[in-house]
């Protein structure tokens, strides 16, 4: 490998090409597919997809990465490089535009990636992301569990899981000290993440704390508000946000608003 990962990006580059076939399932690949991949590393992944399907959009932050990407791609025309940080791309004003999302995903933005997607990138009906296992279990964890919290109820206020597979650390270099994981999922017709993200996000803000002090501090409501609304709901006010499953938060933030 000719260059170095860097750490503080959270890079660790797809090599073995046996794990790209689970992809390529999970992510239910077709010719006339669109995709969108973030942080392509070295073009493992993107090689794949290019071969897959009609289109890829791969947005990469480490421009001393391009000799080796280029290099990998050859001479295929149908990937469209893209350098910058993925948060900043406008994905609804690519063209053409991206159905799904496929990609192994940096470490470091990982969550905030599959949250804002879910808000912003109206195009996009599917998601099959490598991830941390530990955030792959966050995404649809349940209620009362540990791994259960704010992302948690806005995935699964917009998305519903259609597959899962565990990743050894021997499919990365540098190996991560973590297991990873795929997840697959796909856009479902709910209430909108941005109905209810503040609230979610307030009351998990201060998790050991009750909802309503939680709330409260975070400022999204009034305790005596979030006691009203918790009356209305027939909970405890001692409740804590763990408690909650998301149809009960879209119940909250309405009654909040």
């Amino acid at each position: 490998m000719s260059v170095t990962p860097k750490k503080r990006l959270g890079q660790h580059f797809l090599v073995d090409e046996n794990i790209v076939g689970v992809i390529g399932r999970l992510g239910t690949l077709e010719p006339q597919d669109v995709v969108l991949e973030v942080g392509p590393g070295l073009g493992v992944l993107t090689r794949f997809l290019a071969d897959r399907v009609r289109f890829v959009h791969a947005v990469e932050v480490d421009r001393s990465l391009e000799a080796d990407l280029r290099q990998a791609l050859g001479p295929r025309a149908n990937v469209s490089l893209i350098w910058g940080d993925a948060l900043d791309v406008d994905i609804d004003a690519l063209s053409p535009a991206p159905e799904k999302l496929v990609a192994n995903l940096p470490y470091n933005i990982a969550t905030p990636l599959v949250v804002e997607t879910l808000e912003h990138a109206r195009s996009l009906r599917l998601w099959c992301v490598m991830v941390q296992r530990e955030v792959a279990d966050r995404f649809f964890a349940e209620p009362r569990t540990k791994a259960y919290g704010a992302v948690s109820v806005l995935v699964q206020l917009s998305a519903r899981k259609i597959g899962f597979h565990p990743v050894p650390p021997t499919v990365f270099r540098p190996r991560p000290r973590v297991d990873s994981a795929l997840v697959a999922f796909e856009r479902a017709d709910s209430a909108p993440i941005a109905d209810v993200r503040d609230v979610v996000e307030g009351a998990f803000a201060h998790r050991r704390k009750t909802l309503v002090n939680s709330l409260a501090i975070s400022g999204v409501a009034t305790r005596g508000h979030v006691e009203d609304a918790l009356r209305d709901m027939g909970l405890r006010l001692t409740a804590r946000a763990e408690e909650l499953d998301p149809g009960q938060f879209v119940q909250l933030a309405e009654l909040l608003r």
